[in-house]
């Protein structure tokens, strides 16, 4: 029996690759998040820094041909609402500073610039952002170019920087776990139309082979219509075999009871012992072969409907007034009588009346083939919480043989080999026994010489 080797598991699978795709979408997130709030703090700052420089560049005036400046709390008031940076300013006229840091530093190239120009400079060792406003300014009768320059530390904002990130952190890995989560859910609930399909078909009997009728998703209709198509060609083949195994049976049986008939024709005719002795080897061997054949298909036959048990309620008294009714002749051309023993009380039991014929009628039919004349057979039917049918026999028993073995298919007894047999009968009856749940029990006969089978089933 072949056992089948999972290579994986696609839920497992599916998560994995829900989890990966989420993983990716988190460092977007995480680095999306991270990069419009750093650029929106920093237009931010930009925009204060270019409202302070503005504000200073409208405050300078000319006063007696000189420029003069006021410088209003609020240009630099408004830098210390963003964060506790340092403001640095610097104030040029016609390229000398006119206040301000002198040192601070600004792009010549840029001084035509009327729009504010932005910077970021290292300056006495701190990072700084930087607006330059240009401004020209009437004084007399000459034009002056002023340029204002404000900068501010990135302190501040290198902390809302880290706040942001810590939040976009904290928020892309919950969203991680969250739609890991979901990506779980999300498996379970995409196969469980799988999960249902394979319990519908698990929960079949072994003789259900009906069309699988249920409501499938897109992506299984292949898979089921594949395993009907299956269970299709199996309900023909099963049907074929079960066919050919009775024709066989009718077709092998009948040429060997001709040949046997015609051979004890022959038999009674000859005169000469050494003719009679042959034909008679023939007759043992033609008995020998049509047993064999016959109970190699009925062996057959019993692996079949085992594997496709088709039961039903049984009267067991009356199958065994049939066996016991078919058999009977054979037992009288002994003088062998049977004694029937039924109880009074009716009870039935669950089970292929075919198999259970066939297996009553092998154990029967061995008791009586090695049981000598003139003895008696006692069939006797024994309800309590089993169903236990007793063939106690008084012919050669079992001797020193080992019973355990005497199930196994063509095993026979040391005793019995002047007897014509296939070692199938028992088998028969132990593979039918198992089939409906009960058991075959060996042993001899507690009266005397013999033995004692029992078919043990379980009620109905």
């Amino acid at each position: 029996m072949s056992v089948l080797k999972p290579t994986g598991s696609i839920r497992r699978r599916l998560v994995i690759q829900l989890a990966i795709i989420a993983a990716l979408l988190s460092l977007a997130f995480f680095f999306t998040v991270r990069f419009v709030a750093e650029q929106a703090a920093t237009d931010t700052q930009d925009n204060i820094l270019a409202a302070s420089a503005t504000s200073i560049a409208d405050a300078v005036y000319s006063e007696g041909g000189a420029v003069r400046l006021e410088l209003p709390y609020s240009a630099l008031s408004m830098l210390g609402t963003i964060s506790e940076d340092r403001v640095f300013y610097r104030v040029i006229v016609d390229g000398e500073t006119l206040t301000g840091y002198e040192d601070l530093p600004i792009n010549e190239a840029r001084n035509a610039s009327r729009t504010p120009l932005f910077e970021t400079m290292e300056y006495r060792g701190d990072n700084v952002r930087t607006a330059t406003v240009s401004r020209t300014l009437s004084v007399g009768n000459q034009s002056r170019t002023v340029l204002v320059v404000v900068g501010q530390t990135r302190l501040g904002l290198a902390a809302i920087s880290t706040r942001i990130t810590t939040t976009a952190t904290a928020v892309g890995v919950g969203f991680f776990l969250f739609a890991t989560a979901l990506s779980a859910f999300a498996a379970q609930n995409a196969l469980s139309p799988l999960n249902k399909l394979a319990e519908s078909v698990a929960r079949r009997g072994p003789n259900d082979l009906r069309p699988v009728v249920a409501t499938t998703p897109t992506e299984l209709v292949p898979l089921v219509s594949g395993l009907n198509s299956f269970m299709r060609r199996l309900r023909d083949a099963l049907n074929r075999s079960e066919d050919l195994i009775a024709e066989a049976a009718h077709r092998i049986r009948t040429p060997l009871a001709t040949v046997r008939t015609q051979a004890e024709v022959i038999h009674r005719q000859m005169e000469r012992p050494k003719n009679r002795n042959s034909v008679r080897e023939m007759i043992r061997a033609v008995d020998e072969s049509s047993r064999s054949a016959g109970q190699l298909l009925d062996h057959a036959m019993v692996t079949f409907r085992s594997d496709q048990l088709e039961t039903q309620d049984i009267d067991p008294k009356e199958l065994l007034h049939e066996v016991v009714d078919r058999l009977s002749p054979t037992a009288e051309l002994k003088d062998i009588q049977i004694d029937l023993q039924l109880p009074n009380n009716d009870f039935s039991i669950s089970g292929d009346p075919i198999l259970l014929q066939n297996a009553a009628r092998n154990i029967l039919d061995n008791a009586i083939k090695y049981s000598p004349g003139e003895t008696e057979i006692v069939v006797r039917l024994i309800p309590s919480d089993t169903c236990r049918i007793d063939f106690i026999d008084q012919g050669r028993g079992f001797a020193d043989a080992d019973i355990r073995n005497l199930t196994k298919r063509f095993s026979r007894g040391t005793n019995v080999n002047d007897i014509v047999g296939s070692g199938l009968g028992l088998t028969i009856a132990d593979d039918v026994a198992r089939a409906h749940g009960g058991k075959l029990v060996i042993g001899t006969n507690d009266n005397g010489v013999g033995a004692c089978v029992s078919l043990v089933l379980p009620l109905s």
